[in-house]
């Protein structure tokens, strides 16, 4: 199964993330921005996981 490429931030929601972009995951592939995520301490608000630099996918 593929890790799915989400373009939006789960909080700000304003935030475009490309797949070739910086952005944070967390096991259960929550998605977040840079800023966003250093907010949280790291720390998924969803799943209370890791959030971790998320793989870039070129096209």
């Amino acid at each position: 199964m593929a890790l799915e490429m989400r373009e939006r931030c789960e909080r700000c929601d304003t935030a475009a993330l490309p797949a070739d972009g910086p952005a944070r995951i967390c096991s259960y592939e929550c998605t977040f921005c840079v800023p966003c995520a250093e907010g949280m301490a790291g720390v998924c608000p969803n799943c209370g996981g890791e959030l971790v630099p998320r793989p870039r996918r070129t096209a």
